[in-house]
């Protein structure tokens, strides 16, 4: 971890055991972080209350109010700080739950290692840096952040500014509206961004994933456009984040939405995304060429997406492929 990637933000331990305190301190000097120490909930909620805090990691369970209260306090009164709980696998099902309500962005199981822990709050200073960047709505940054949600999944690289320039010509085909295009620009490159809160063990695994998993990740869209709606950008790029996994035919998440009733930017964006999505090289299967990608499309069409934008896309594909030879 590169001090450049924690640098200048406040981060919060909490826990009783004051060893458990002395070692995260120490574990952090040096890299450009500021660190503070709670060893009891009431202690840490003053210090957030009266500071800026980026990430606060708790221990669960502690005396008078355990962490999961806290981290729950906190949320109220400092909406954008990031919350890591530190749990036994006694309690690990209390923390998924956590997770899935959104009131946790990451665990670390305890006794934690070195590296677990290195990469959770990296992560989490990554995640408060998205909710700071988007409010300067900053087009260099959001496609920075975009690039640096793709390095938690090595397959990816690449993926956000190919569904961009895909969507964007189908956006023009259908004669959006050049505003309209824009922010299809922004959902495109912030559509996954929500990702950063899913565990790296679970987003590259090289299996099926447990029903308990899955749920983490069908959570990625409402978490997205939690960051996004608290950035204060445009409905648009709120939408395309949040409904980008709901399908033509209902039987998508994250409501279940059907036809219409999903935003066409967001069904543009979708389009892209899973003709993107076929073609990469993933752990359990090589990327498809582009006759295995429109066979695979037909099938989907009428049921994950509208025949009318599957029409479009093979009509771009079929134009790619004639200046080509």
């Amino acid at each position: 971890m590169q001090n450049k990637e924690l640098q200048r933000e406040t981060v919060l331990f909490v826990d009783d055991e004051k060893s458990y305190l002395a070692y995260t301190s120490g574990l952090f000097e040096n890299r450009g972080l500021t660190v503070l120490t709670a060893s009891s909930a009431m202690e840490a909620l003053q210090i957030v209350e009266h500071q800026s805090v980026a990430v606060v990691i708790s221990d669960n369970e502690m005396p008078g109010m355990r962490g999961i209260e806290l981290l729950s306090r906190i949320k109220e009164v400092s909406p954008h700080t990031v919350k890591i709980m530190m749990t036994g696998s006694a309690d690990l099902s209390t923390t998924l739950a956590a997770i899935n309500s959104g009131e946790v962005f990451r665990f670390v199981l305890k006794p934690w290692k070195k590296a677990e822990m290195l990469r959770a709050v990296k992560d989490g200073i990554r995640r408060y840096r998205v909710l700071q960047a988007i409010k300067r709505e900053d087009e260099f940054i959001l496609h920075s952040l975009a690039q640096t949600i793709e390095l938690k999944d090595a397959c990816t690289k690449g993926h956000c500014d190919r569904v961009a320039t895909l969507a964007l010509k189908i956006a023009a085909k259908l004669r959006v509206p050049e505003d309209i295009q824009q922010e299809i620009r922004y959902g495109s490159w912030l559509h996954d961004c929500g990702k950063i809160g899913v565990p790296e063990a679970i987003l590259n695994a090289e299996r099926a994933l447990t029903p308990e998993e899955f749920k983490i990740v069908m959570k990625h869209p409402e978490w997205g456009c939690e960051v996004v709606r608290k950035a204060n950008l445009s409905k648009t790029v709120q939408d395309i984040v949040l409904y980008h996994h709901e399908r033509y035919d209902g039987k998508g998440y994250p409501y279940g939405l059907e036809g219409s009733k999903v935003p066409i930017e967001a069904q543009i964006v979708a389009t892209a995304d899973i003709c993107d999505a076929l073609t990469m090289d993933r752990p359990y299967r090589k990327g498809f060429n582009r006759e295995e990608v429109m066979w695979t499309i037909k099938g989907m069409s009428g049921s994950n997406l509208d025949p009318k934008l599957v029409q479009i896309l093979f009509s771009l594909l079929t134009e790619e492929e004639a200046t080509e030879i």
